[in-house]
């Protein structure tokens, strides 16, 4: 089976179908497969509730969702990866776009380049291993007009692999719009970028737990040496080990837009002022102090999913009551906290108590957190999250060793 079959997304059944009419383009050299593609397998699409489509993923612990929030799909593209963004539109604009699917992300910033430059270029690097999920863009109804251009350029690449095989997109890429499209694993796309190129990193894996190879700190060190100074990482993800992957990578980070979930995502700067608000106080209690907050390791850039998983696994267990504090029953969040649950607070207290940490009102438990008091969702360049998790991380240290 090749990788891209381990890696796919999309349900079984639409993978098959969309190779199968690639397959039958070839052989017939006939487009008509591909243009009734839509309207004869429609029910594998799903209509969000701003009209735009997404599809089924694959089943996963015995459930199927869909690659977008129902909310809404190219509205998630505006919402979590262009607003956030702080483009110089004066300034020729380069964004590298991970997973990019069905091409929502890369319509969504073509679009805001042309409502929003004058006389400037862009260009967007697409990466996608999965040639059917890339071909799914060219079946599904265009939310928005730069979907065409889009498409055009997944066509092109497509026919170049020698998967499809005919031309049937009309529209023509702007001179000053540059799209390449790259096919392969994302770790072996990032390795071969120049440093010091992109304003922008768009990182939309479908989840942690079956792409953790796409959320690894040796992953997250090469976005930092491609992207520029100024630039922004944006992800919906609001896990803590992508978060702190992102620490240990040299960037600062804060809370991205809420929207289709309950939670904020990220972004990631290598320069605090591009963020302005904090992760919420309890996130950062947890990143700094908890198992949960270790990241995924992938140290050559190679390894399979599995391997990298149970990596973390037997990583966390080895720094739990070690070099971190267990995250059963979210221990941490209960620092320098009054407890009236009893039968709790001695769940969190034996945890405590294998760290050196007597109680959670304890004066261990009291400096640890201290940071936290001077905690201000508006964040600068000194009081931001990166630093107060930083300092956590070092003050538990220093209490573990009986050092205080």
């Amino acid at each position: 089976m090749s990788y891209e079959n381990n890696a796919r997304v999309i349900s079984d059944d639409v993978f098959d179908l969309v190779n199968e009419c690639f397959s039958q383009e070839k052989s017939s050299r006939n487009i008509e497969g591909r243009v009734n593609f839509f309207d004869t397998y429609n029910d594998y699409f799903v209509l969000t509730d701003d009209g735009s489509y997404s599809i089924n993923s694959k089943e996963i612990n015995h459930k199927v969702e869909t690659l977008h929030t129902s909310t809404g799909a190219i509205s998630e593209s505006f919402e979590k990866f262009i607003k956030p963004m702080k483009f110089n539109y004066d300034e020729d604009i380069a964004i590298l776009d991970i997973c990019a699917g069905i091409g929502y992300n890369t319509s969504a910033a073509i679009a805001d380049f042309i409502e929003n430059s004058h006389d400037s270029k862009l260009t967007v690097d697409m990466v996608e291993i999965s040639k059917a999920t890339l071909a799914c863009g060219l079946l599904v109804p265009s939310p928005i007009e730069a979907h065409d251009i889009t498409k055009k350029a997944i066509e092109d690449e497509l026919i170049k692999q020698d998967y499809a095989t005919l031309s049937a997109e009309d529209a023509e890429i702007p001179e000053n719009i540059d799209i390449n499209v790259y096919i392969e694993d994302a770790r072996q796309t990032v390795q071969k970028l120049d440093d010091n190129t992109y304003d922008a990193i768009f990182l939309d894996p479908f989840s942690q737990n079956m792409a953790p190879e796409l959320f690894s700190l040796e992953f997250f060190k090469e976005f930092r040496r491609i992207i520029k100074d100024d630039g922004i990482v944006a992800t919906y993800t609001s896990s803590a080990p992508i978060r702190d992957a992102f620490i240990e990578a040299d960037f600062y980070i804060g809370l991205g837009p809420i929207f289709g979930r309950k939670q904020g995502g990220t972004l990631a700067s290598p320069n605090p002022a591009m963020l302005d608000t904090s992760l919420p106080k309890n996130d950062e209690i947890r990143i700094a102090l908890s198992d949960v907050g270790i990241p995924f390791r992938d140290p050559n850039l190679n390894d399979n999913s599995d391997v990298i998983l149970e990596r973390r696994t037997e990583e966390r267990h080895n720094a739990r009551h070690n070099t971190k504090i267990s995250s059963a029953v979210k221990t941490p969040i209960f620092l320098a906290c009054e407890m009236d649950d009893e039968k709790l607070k001695r769940r969190v207290e034996r945890n405590l108590a294998k760290m050196n940490i007597p109680s959670t009102t304890s004066k261990e438990a009291y400096y640890i957190v201290e940071c936290e008091n001077n905690y201000r969702e508006k964040q600068d360049s000194e009081n931001n999250s990166r630093n107060r998790i930083l300092d956590m991380k070092k003050r538990l240290k220093k209490v573990k060793m009986g050092k205080l």
